[in-house]
């Protein structure tokens, strides 16, 4: 169940003041035989506000390898030589895969 973090919290006097049979009726709602909603299917069809980058290019300049870098074998980052914990060449390790 997704939680709404803007909603306003309730106080330790509004909770106590929710009675059992409120619970047990929230309960029951969510228990009813509602049809679960394929996720996969409901993102696809979701539009976010203003998130139309159909038009947008990313241009990024890559840089090689340098000398004094690596690159993992487990993760296949390109990392600082101080951060190889073990390996040399192609069998290199980084301090977070170890």
């Amino acid at each position: 169940m997704a939680t709404d973090y803007d909603t306003p919290r309730k106080t330790d006097e509004e909770l106590h003041e929710e009675s059992l049979e409120e619970l047990k009726a929230q309960r029951a709602d969510a228990q009813s035989g509602q049809v679960d909603i394929d996720e996969a299917e409901a993102a696809e069809n979701l539009e976010l506000p203003g998130a139309d980058l159909s038009g947008e290019e990313l241009s990024v300049k890559v840089v090689p390898k340098q000398e004094d870098e690596f690159t993992c074998s487990r993760c296949f980052l390109v990392k600082h030589v101080n951060q190889r914990v073990r390996g040399e060449g192609p069998k290199a390790v980084c301090r977070d895969c170890d």
